[in-house]
């Protein structure tokens, strides 16, 4: 079950369905059995209000994931993204928006796969899946 609640936001092109079943390749594509993932969309100001509260970072950031595998079975966890931190992310690289919702959201789902990006190394190798991930979007 692959969910999505959008804080008051409204994202051109947001095909839930459509964007389910690219969550639901990529986890398989991983060789992992799809569970229970919501994806919440939420504004800058509540993104640091969680990022203080659960990680005690005064930052903000485009991405917090809540794993939830072990006590749900599948790959299972909630997926906070910042709307704002999209915006800006996207004019920074001259992406759409919805491109780089994309991105963000499957940065999430490899996280809850197991993928870290706490080096250099692994953070290489988490940006070429997610490329490869988003060539088979179907935009």
């Amino acid at each position: 079950m692959i969910e999505f609640e959008l804080s008051n936001i409204s994202i051109s092109g947001f095909d839930t369905q459509k964007i389910r079943e690219w969550v639901k390749s990529v986890i398989i594509k991983e060789k992992a059995k799809p569970g229970a993932i919501q994806f919440i969309i939420i504004n800058d100001e509540e993104m640091l209000e969680l990022n203080n509260t659960y990680l005690k970072h005064d930052t903000l950031t485009d991405i917090i994931t809540f794993n939830y595998n072990t006590e749900l079975g599948g790959i299972s966890g909630d997926i906070y993204i910042s709307h704002d931190r999209v915006l800006e992310n996207a004019e920074q690289y001259n992406v759409s928006e919805f491109n780089e919702l994309l991105r963000v959201m499957v940065h999430g789902v490899l996280h809850l796969i197991g993928y870290d990006d706490h080096d250099d190394t692994s953070m290489r190798r988490m940006r070429d899946r997610e490329n490869y991930y988003l060539s088979l979007f179907d935009f």
